[in-house]
């Protein structure tokens, strides 16, 4: 199991830049941020921006994974934010991952004048940024003309440090979405039910998580693709709760996550207060009995 953390981007990079490096320290494998242009309750708190805290923690680290999690379209260009990943991969020496998710709607679909797509046209756009990305990634150069995007003689030079390119994290919870990451993705990301229901714990989860698994393994059969070749990764701390409680919790949820398939568990860093409220010194606990430095790329 890979353990990763995510760190919200609410903190000056004078204060920010020891959680990132604590998280390093602590042993885990992968770090992420949040990409928005402002998000949910922190509308009128303190939010920075995802690609310039990577760029900075990338430099701050060594050896950790870094990521999105997760970058949508509702306010980037594939061609744009290609660049952007790749300079970052650059910077980071090949530690970067890329999480895309579709989003569900909210104030970085409104905050640039935008009508917000219907869910049939959340998802088709989605598509074509994650289909186009990918080529970009790929190629030196690109042309594409679609429903929602087009490039012309889009060059990407030098290109990523990882080849073929860097890793894709796809979010995806539905059977679209799976369909999507079967097809795309290096690592498959779910967070368990969609949207911002009821909170459940992790061993309710189980059922769900299973069946979401199976649908993806059911669509790389479908195109001819071994499911062992796609890494699933489950992000707790919103629809999934309880990990963090205590050192038991975590280990009896890792051997959970493990036993339907997962390979990658992500946890919220605490926070003082409403979301993600808990305790820095039990991650600490986990990390000292459970971590060991891995590969992350």
């Amino acid at each position: 199991m890979r353990h990763g953390v995510i760190l919200l981007p609410e903190q000056r990079w004078l204060h920010a830049r020891r959680l990132w490096t604590h998280a390093e320290e602590l042993g885990f494998d992968h770090a992420w941020t949040y990409d928005h242009l402002m998000w949910r309750w922190f509308r009128e708190k303190p939010w920075f921006g995802a690609v310039p805290t990577l760029a900075a923690a990338a430099e701050a680290t060594s050896r950790i994974g870094l990521g999105t999690m997760v970058a949508g379209a509702s306010y980037r260009h594939p061609v744009t934010f290609a660049k952007e990943l790749m300079t970052l991969d650059d910077i980071s020496d090949g530690r970067l991952i890329c999480g895309l998710g579709a989003g569900a709607g909210g104030h970085d679909d409104r905050v640039l004048g935008h009508t917000p797509p219907s869910p049939a046209e959340r998802h088709d756009r989605f598509a074509e940024f994650v289909e186009m990305t990918d080529l970009l990634l790929r190629r030196r150069v690109t042309d594409h003309r679609g429903a929602w995007f087009e490039a012309h003689g889009a060059f990407m030079v030098p290109g990523c440090v990882q080849r073929p390119r860097l890793p894709l994290a796809i979010a995806a919870t539905g059977p679209r979405g799976i369909r999507l990451a079967a097809r795309h993705a290096d690592i498959w990301v779910t967070a368990g039910d969609p949207g911002w229901g009821e909170p459940s714990g992790y061993a309710p989860a189980i059922a769900n998580l299973r069946a979401q698994a199976q649908v993806l393994h059911a669509a790389c059969a479908d195109i001819g693709r071994d499911p062992s070749t796609v890494r699933r990764l489950v992000v707790t701390g919103a629809m999934i709760t309880g990990v963090i409680d205590s050192v038991d919790a975590y280990e009896d949820a890792c051997g959970l996550f493990a036993d339907i398939g997962f390979t990658d568990l992500v946890v919220h860093w605490p926070r003082a207060d409403f979301p993600y409220q808990g305790s820095p010194e039990v991650v600490e606990r986990i990390a000292g009995k459970l971590f060991t430095s891995t590969d992350t790329r």
